[in-house]
């Protein structure tokens, strides 16, 4: 398989993964803190990552790669998961779709600064106007839903809590995708993460001891399940299929399947929850995947 159209296939199910990551941080902090989830899901997921590495007996990184781990940990297992939590706090699931439509343009970003791309002046122009139909659809629904209109721009424009803290997890996100997508190219998609989970193990393994509740009876089963989601997909199998696709593809050209991400979640919504899908989701997604089609063929 040619290996540009493997990693789009990759990026596009890493995409679908982390499509339900919000709505199931949004369940689990009915139950739970934000910073116990936070480094919950990190030992959980880094765990498995450490029984990964044995089991396939990988060979353990240099110290350049150590570096470039660290801040990978820092970005996509510490940053983004306990930034978004507590914003989750403080604004709505659709007003977070505001911000997540802009993570593709900022991991394409940092894919030049980081990685050395240089997409065609072409690719910019489509990507901002995805990263614009997402975010207009997202202000529209929010709108549609009873948050004003007035309201929703206030915190897009980082009038809040919690639009800062959105603002601080797309760019911890999307630094950490760039970074990740680079050192993939040595160490492979699926180490990297699980050695990043490997790193930052310690202090989350600590973290969860300390700030474990006391008691689980007060805990819903749905808290778990959010847990238990964002834990073993969005921390770390949606990470395998993710950073292979980045790499196999390029940062910035993947990257753009992010555009999809809120529909996605919106789709399972419907499919789970019985939620209404309008016409007018339909005609978005259309505007967006071409986006993405013409941003692919001005990647490179």
């Amino acid at each position: 398989m040619d290996r540009g159209l493997s990693g789009w296939i990759n990026g596009f199910i890493g995409v679908l993964i982390f499509s339900g990551s919000l709505p199931a941080t949004r369940v689990a902090v009915t139950g739970f803190d934000p910073l116990f989830l936070t480094v919950a899901r990190g030992t959980i997921a880094g765990l498995l990552a450490l029984c990964l590495l044995m089991l396939f007996r990988q060979k353990r990184p240099s110290g350049r790669d150590i570096v470039a781990l660290g801040v990978i940990a820092l970005g996509v297992v510490v940053g983004f998961p306990l930034l978004t939590a507590l914003a989750l706090q403080h604004i709505t699931s659709a007003q977070s779709i505001v911000y997540i439509g802009l993570l593709p343009l900022a991991t394409a970003i940092f894919g030049v600064i980081r990685g050395g791309e240089r997409p065609k002046p072409a690719f910019w122009l489509f990507a901002v106007l995805g990263a614009a139909l997402v975010t207009g659809f997202a202000l529209a629904q929010g709108n549609a839903g009873g948050v004003s209109l007035q309201g929703t721009m206030a915190t897009f424009l980082g009038l809040s809590l919690g639009g800062w803290l959105m603002i601080g997890a797309i760019v911890a996100c999307g630094y950490g995708y760039a970074e990740g997508a680079a050192l993939s190219k040595r160490l492979g998609g699926w180490q990297v993460i699980c050695w990043a989970l490997v790193i930052a193990l310690p202090v989350m393994a600590v973290g969860a001891a300390v700030l474990m509740p006391a008691s689980a009876r007060n805990i819903g089963a749905p808290a778990f399940a959010g847990l238990a989601y964002v834990s073993l997909f969005s921390m770390l199998i949606g990470f395998i299929f993710w950073y292979r696709g980045l790499s196999q593809g390029g940062t910035a050209s993947v990257g753009q399947l992010q555009l999809l991400q809120p529909f996605f979640g919106l789709a399972l919504a419907a499919l789970l929850l019985g939620e209404t899908v309008t016409p007018a989701m339909f005609a978005v997604t259309l505007g967006v995947i071409l986006c993405v089609a013409a941003a692919r063929k001005f990647a490179r």
